[in-house]
């Protein structure tokens, strides 16, 4: 193991952005530390990248298609454990290119953002003692994320922390550091010039966060609904869905209170400059939301990770759910009509976010391994 000048890799998987997002953030950080020397690879991609095509299909068809049958088979997998058959098979995808890699570029430490778990049983079949780390990258557990040979955990809640403390793994091996995100989340930001000035500082300014899983059908009536008080202005960003943004855009070209963007990357610049959020909950975009101090309401949220999410932050106060734009709207304008209401919900907020996630983690693994004191320790446990 180098302590002066580390490798590290970070094993992510492209089945949404969320999982590379995290990769890219804890990279950055890094860089910031002076270690270059990081390499992100999506496994599946690289090893099985048919199956990897494939299962991205399935996976985006069954949101869009069939939610209830992708969150029934989550929420019955969810409690499974990592010596279960289904689960030593898809840990094992990936297994021997993974062995490849890891023979040409010798990291010193492996970080997963995203549940697929071939080291664990790599290091056990070849004799390997890289330190795994993984980083949970949801409000919600599910049971691919926890392994007794992982020897660090990284969590969004203190909530998080106990569930993983009663599947058997030890409290010190676990750190409710927040999600890892990108540099911009939490520090000073100053929107453009061009984005203020489209703003009317009179109305409340609705962001509203489409991904790349859409319905137009419902998007058109959100933005509809909102403006048809004229009391708010809606800041609509497709992302990647081109379909969404010509769709939105031959509804509202020409009206000053509908502002469409396509794919962005200022992100914490629109979220600095909005009241609220309307989203889907994906962990990333909620955390993002919390270190942007946004009230959040999330829309029509797919059974699974997505729902578990939701549940959670609205049992903290935090969130409101909704499922058609009347409910939506009503939300959201008894959230501007109740004082007290917008106080208790900054307060949880407060409670739950984490806006240097990224640097604790980064900071907590280097001195776990790459101090002379943590390297001796881990040494010491194998």
């Amino acid at each position: 193991m180098n302590l002066k000048t580390p490798k590290i890799m970070i094993l992510y998987a492209s089945y949404g952005d969320g999982h590379y997002q995290a990769t890219k953030a804890i990279e950055a950080c890094f860089h910031t530390r002076g270690i270059q020397n990081v390499i992100s690879l999506d496994l599946m991609a690289e090893a099985h990248p048919f199956l990897n095509e494939l299962t991205k299909f399935v996976y985006i068809q069954s949101f869009k298609t069939l939610p209830s049958v992708y969150g029934w088979v989550y929420n019955i997998t969810k409690d499974m454990r990592p010596d279960t058959s289904i689960l030593r098979m898809i840990n094992s995808m990936g297994m021997r290119m993974l062995k490849e890699i890891i023979a040409k570029e010798e990291p010193d430490l492996i970080i997963h953002t995203f549940p697929q778990l071939a080291m664990p049983k790599l290091t056990k079949k070849t004799g390997l003692t890289l330190p795994l780390v993984n980083v949970v990258t949801d409000f919600d557990l599910h049971g691919r994320w926890v392994h007794p040979n992982v020897d660090r955990y990284y969590v969004a809640t203190e909530d998080l922390k106990i569930e993983i403390i009663e599947r058997g793994i030890s409290s010190d091996r676990i750190v409710a550091s927040g999600i890892p995100l990108g540099y911009d989340f939490g520090k000073p930001t100053t929107p453009h010039s061009d984005l203020l000035n489209k703003l009317d500082p009179t109305k409340k300014t609705v962001l509203l966060m489409a991904g790349a899983y859409g319905v137009v059908q419902g998007l058109r009536d959100i933005c509809k609904s909102l403006i048809s008080s004229q009391r708010h202005q809606v800041l609509v960003v497709c992302g990647r869905n081109q379909e969404l943004f010509r769709g939105l855009h031959n509804m509202f070209e020409g009206c000053p209170d509908i502002h469409l963007y396509g794919y962005v990357n200022e992100v914490a610049q629109m979220m600095g400059v909005s009241d609220c959020i309307i989203t889907k909950p994906g962990g990333i975009t909620l955390s993002e939301a919390l270190v942007s101090r946004l009230p959040l309401f999330l829309y029509r949220p797919v059974p699974g990770q997505e729902l578990n999410n939701a549940l959670y932050l609205k049992r903290k106060g935090i969130a409101n759910i909704a499922y058609n734009a009347k409910q939506l709207t009503e939300q959201i304008e008894a959230l501007w009509d109740n004082e007290d209401m917008i106080t208790n919900l900054q307060i949880e907020i407060e409670n739950l976010r984490k806006p240097e996630a990224t640097e604790v983690i980064v900071n907590d693994i280097l001195e776990q391994w790459f101090t002379p004191a943590g390297a001796s320790a881990f040494s010491a446990t194998q």
